[in-house]
């Protein structure tokens, strides 16, 4: 077996020919985890193609014909947004640090609720088909193709530091290079995308997120199972020599107020940053916004909404946890004392190392089951935005049949699913937690995007140019916080969203004084 430092190291991926990087190891993992992975792949393929049913335009390829079911949709969004970055990344926060997280996961739980209670209704006051299409009805067209091309190049980035990362476990467990691994998954993934639509994601979403959670449960019981005094050692090993691993609440004191800001996972960080964070994903992201315009009514989405925010803050609680299993089992070691580079690789060490076969295949499966459910999710969302949003309005898309509308909509799908699996080959560095990659990517256009929609929401004599000279300054404020400081990025969501709101109302007083005092009328 490779040595799982270097194994951890991306660098490693370009230092040697493409063909001398693949190989299978034949230790830690037997044929029968190949079977079941293998199993997997091609069954939730076939499975996705089947159950999609016949599509006829693309309203049915992109919003299941709004006639999908609300638990289906809420736990499709809780397996959407819980990529590998999840399974392997969060488990190695609690296992070199503590519980902190859980602030943002509670942050989470309260921006789903406001996401439910204010932009949920104006969603279903108008048959809107994608998040931006609120801001068209609300601004204009062009404001509308703007924040859906801002949506479109942000998701790929984002989407791309998760695909890679479902690599980093998929080639220390099996020995694929990182190529091989992404295109595996990534290929898998984009045939039932490509074929079934929206209702393949969300039915292979739900199926999914069992997988993944059988596999991480499996890992736990038998952890537990091999300490001689099972959960009593974690206990034990996460309070020794003094630590505190079992602490979730952080409320620094003593600081300077940009040491505050630097702070990570502070609880005012973590609080204000989850809901705002969750306002911008779930509120205004494409990924996660079509499902919940894909629900019968806006009753039905708000039950779905609040299904995912209940399950997503017992699955971030489960994970952590299982980080201190895993702590416990290796002594209360560093993740360096074990010869790894990120704390990321502590969970893949352990499913190499320990899992007996076929448990072994089963966590292996649960893990590209994470990365095919955000991957599908995210294919699908830049399609329908790219073709609802930009194409559709052009006057070749206006003048399509039914029948071009679908085959537009899945080659645009074809061609996102193909550029996702390039993009995921371009990261790397993985010196931080992947997690908080990922999260940073997102945060840079989440807090102008939220900002420009709550302009719409609850701002009403805004007009385009306000909510466009806005966002523009809620985008040049995040370049400069993530250049010029090193504030956490919890912060970013909240910060960019403030900016926006603010230079938004700024422009629209300034708009407003001009007309009274001018004597020539301004429109």
């Amino acid at each position: 077996m490779e040595d799982l430092n270097e194994c951890g190291s991306i660098q490693a991926l370009h230092s040697r020919p493409f063909a001398t990087v693949v190989r299978i190891l034949t230790v830690g993992f037997a044929p029968l985890d190949y079977v079941i992975v293998t199993v997997y792949l091609l069954g939730v393929t076939v499975a996705g193609i089947l159950i999609s049913g016949r599509q006829r335009s693309s309203r049915d390829y992109f919003l299941g014909g709004k006639q999908m079911s609300w638990w289906s949709v809420g736990l499709s969004i809780a397996a959407s947004e819980t990529s590998t970055l999840t399974f392997i990344s969060i488990p190695g926060l609690a296992f070199k640090g503590n519980l902190f997280f859980l602030q943002l996961a509670v942050g989470y739980f309260i921006g789903r609720l406001i996401v439910s209670v204010v932009f949920i209704p104006a969603y279903y006051r108008g048959d809107l088909e994608t998040a931006y299409d609120f801001l068209g009805k609300r601004f204009g067209l062009p404001l509308r193709r703007f924040t859906s091309l801002v949506f479109i190049v942000t998701r790929v980035l984002a989407s791309g530091v998760r695909l890679f990362a479902t690599a980093i476990p998929v080639h220390l467990i099996t020995g694929l290079s990182y190529p091989v691994s992404i295109v595996v998954i990534g290929g898998f993934t984009l045939v039932y995308t490509y074929l079934g639509g929206l209702k393949a994601v969300v039915a292979m979403d739900v199926v999914q997120l069992f997988i993944y959670l059988g596999g991480a449960v499996a890992s736990m019981a038998l952890i537990l199972h091999h300490l001689p005094n099972g959960w009593s050692d974690v206990v034990a090993f996460a309070s020794s020599h003094g630590q505190a691993k079992f602490a979730f609440i952080n409320t620094p004191t003593g600081t300077t107020f940009m040491a505050f800001l630097m702070a990570p996972y502070t609880l005012l960080g973590g609080l204000l940053g989850g809901t705002f964070l969750t306002m911008a994903s779930h509120g205004t992201d494409q990924m996660l916004v079509q499902r919940l315009l894909g629900c019968r009514s806006r009753w039905d989405s708000q039950r779905a909404l609040m299904l995912d925010a209940t399950f997503i803050v017992l699955q971030f609680g489960f994970f952590l946890v299982l980080g201190l299993c895993l702590y416990a089992f290796y002594g209360g070691v560093s993740f360096q004392q074990l010869g790894l580079a990120t704390s990321d690789e502590v969970f893949p060490k352990f499913i190499v190392e320990n899992l007996p076969t076929g448990i072994a295949g089963l966590v292996v499966a649960g893990v590209l089951a994470s990365a095919m459910g955000t991957l599908s999710s995210s294919i699908s969302s830049l399609a329908s935005s790219t073709y609802l949003d930009i194409f559709k309005l052009t006057e070749h898309g206006r003048s399509l049949n039914e029948q071009s509308e679908l085959r537009w909509s899945r080659i645009f799908t074809l061609v996102w699913g193909v550029a996702l699996i390039g993009g995921a080959m371009l990261f790397t560095d993985t010196k931080n937690p992947v997690i908080e990659l990922g999260l940073k990517i997102a945060s840079f256009t989440y807090g102008g995007l939220l900002g420009t929609f709550l302009l719409g929401l609850l701002f009403k004599k805004t007009l385009q140019v306000d909510a466009a000279i806005g966002f523009v300054g809620g985008l040049l404020a995040m370049i400069a916080v993530l250049t010029f400081t090193k504030i956490d990025f919890t912060w970013h969501t909240f910060i960019g969203s403030m900016v926006t709101i603010l230079i938004g109302n700024t422009s629209r007083f300034g708009r407003e004084y001009l007309i009274k005092h001018s004597t020539t009328p301004i429109s």
